[in-house]
């Protein structure tokens, strides 16, 4: 493991309900790796931000880098879920055999880090609310399970609803 993801994990609050290693996997339990995307997503709510949570993982469960979207905590419009949890998890030689778990479809943005770097597998809360690049994603061989979640849906809805301006911005609309 590389100093950046044991960083990543060690940060006290963010770490504080999720294990750094689920367990050996053979047959992923996606549910579960999702609950760290959603601690992140929840975590930038709180933080006043929009509530979108990734997790970068290994394909044995071993929690490599989580993040949430901060492009309104630090002014920063490429600060993406999925970006903050690659950058977490630091400099590796392959990304091929890692997981990306995010609670909302990657948008053209995120895809593009996906596709560049190879991530083997993306896994998606949700894709109701934005459908992003996950039809582009199956196209060049990166496996996509959407597990369609209520949870996930609730909290991006409720905070469009509250937000609309802030979400047609972050995704790119007028």
């Amino acid at each position: 493991m590389t100093r950046a993801a044991v960083t990543a994990f060690e940060q006290p609050k963010r770490a504080a309900q999720f294990s750094r290693t689920i367990r050996a996997m053979t047959q992923p339990d996606y549910a579960e790796l999702l609950e760290c995307a959603l601690q992140e997503a929840r975590l930038g709510l709180a933080e006043g931000g929009i509530p979108i949570g990734a997790a970068l993982f290994d394909r044995q469960g071993t929690l490599l880098g989580r993040g949430h979207n901060q492009r309104i905590q630090q002014g920063d419009p490429s600060i993406h879920a999925e970006t903050d949890a690659f950058r977490k998890a630091g400099r590796r030689r392959s990304y091929q055999d890692t997981v990306m778990v995010t609670t909302l479809a990657p948008c053209w943005y995120c895809c593009g880090l996906i596709v560049q770097f190879r991530i083997g597998c993306v896994v998606v809360g949700e894709s109701r609310t934005f459908r992003g690049g996950i039809d582009w994603l199956r196209e060049r061989g990166v496996e996509v399970f959407d597990l369609d979640s209520k949870d996930c849906a609730a909290l991006l809805t409720g905070y469009i609803h509250q937000h609309p301006a802030v979400w047609n911005e972050d995704i790119g609309e007028d």
